[in-house]
């Protein structure tokens, strides 16, 4: 059978890369402002869990904001419930996981070295870039 392309659409501020075919579902996109990284959409890191996602792990007390929008900051990271790999690049894309949950709540990418962020304990440590209940996620498919 024959496979549906890859499909891109160019939104502002966003470049999408969906399924093609008749259903164009979003599996990735980039931020134009920053440069090269692609992010996977929540959805499909939720269809796909058994990945190997680059992830960490926030405490209980972030939930609410990340799910407002807000940036995570290093101690969400580092404090009891927040896990972090070290060896981690700034401006790597992570997947965001709250502390006792299945599913991510966020992607984002990060503003420092993990090294950095476990040592300096200050800051904003991850930038959000698409989180449960934003735009994004609630745009099943692009006509």
């Amino acid at each position: 059978p024959k496979k549906p392309p890859l499909v891109q659409y160019k939104a502002p501020n966003l470049i999408i890369y969906c399924t093609g075919g008749g259903v164009n579902v979003p599996l990735f996109y980039q931020h134009r402002d920053w440069g090269d990284v692609t992010f996977p959409t929540l959805k499909f890191v939720h269809k796909y869990p058994g990945l190997s996602w680059t992830k960490v792990t926030v405490d209980k007390g972030a939930i609410p904001y990340i799910i407002g929008g807000a940036n995570i900051m290093c101690p969400g990271l580092t404090n009891p419930g927040g896990e972090i790999s070290t060896g981690l690049q700034k401006g790597q894309a992570v997947v965001i996981y709250a502390e006792g949950k299945e599913h991510a709540l966020a992607i984002g990418r990060l503003t420092m070295s993990s090294d950095d962020i476990i040592n300096k304990n200050k800051g904003i440590g991850i930038e959000v870039a698409h989180f449960i209940g934003d735009g994004l996620f609630q745009l099943s498919e692009i006509c």
